[in-house]
């Protein structure tokens, strides 16, 4: 791994985190700068004083249209390796975001362990596999159970979505916080994940983002 800090630009906290927490795993240490929007995720990448080893990129942030965010850091720092993590069609967009400089496309269904083994091998200089599908495993289950949740365990998933605390979610839907962590257990049994990040991972992989 080369020198410098590494740039997660993703406008959603709860994502960020989940790549934060991949990054740390593959690179001990490593400063970690954070950005959620395209306006500031320019600006730390045009800092001299922050030499990046790694740019993190979702394409739908405030200040992107399109394919402008790659670009824009490319021409940046064009020695920076770009690594897009996105909820956009993998088969569309992976080839687009090589066009535009990224190093490779990962998507946003993908499970840690592939986010981490990417991000390794961008460290690397390695570029990362072109993914053979938006989420391995089977989708149709995936959704057949996210259909099977309840009205207030789905809007309690929305709202860990949009980077609610349970305190947030108990006050908005006029329940305890007790009852939001029994829906959060309930919600991931039948995702069959093992915490709320990993539940908001699969949720977005499916379109449940209405953000996005």
């Amino acid at each position: 791994m080369s020198g410098g800090a590494i740039l997660i630009a993703d406008d959603h906290p709860l994502f960020r985190q989940a790549l934060r927490m991949a990054v740390e795993r593959v690179a001990p240490g490593a400063a970690i700068v954070e950005a959620g929007t395209l306006p500031a995720a320019a600006a730390v990448a045009g800092d001299q004083a922050t030499p990046l080893a790694l740019i993190l990129l979702d394409l739908n942030m405030p200040g992107a249209v399109g394919y402008s965010g790659i670009a824009l850091l490319h021409a940046e720092c064009p020695d920076v390796p770009i690594l897009v993590v996105s909820s956009a069609d993998a088969g569309v967009a992976a080839e687009e975001a090589r066009a535009f400089g990224a190093v490779g496309f990962l998507h946003k269904g993908s499970g840690l362990d592939a986010i981490e083994d990417a991000i390794g091998r961008a460290l690397r200089g390695i570029a990362p596999p072109a993914p053979a599908s938006a989420m391995p495993g089977d989708v149709d289950a995936i959704r057949h159970a996210v259909a099977g949740l309840t009205p207030t365990q789905l809007k309690v998933l929305l709202a860990v979505l949009d980077g609610q605390l349970n305190k947030q979610i108990a006050h908005q839907l006029g329940i305890s916080e007790a009852t939001v962590k029994s829906h959060m257990t309930a919600i991931m049994r039948k995702l069959d994940v093992r915490n709320r990040t990993q539940a908001a991972l699969v949720a977005r992989s499916l379109g449940l983002d209405l953000r996005h």
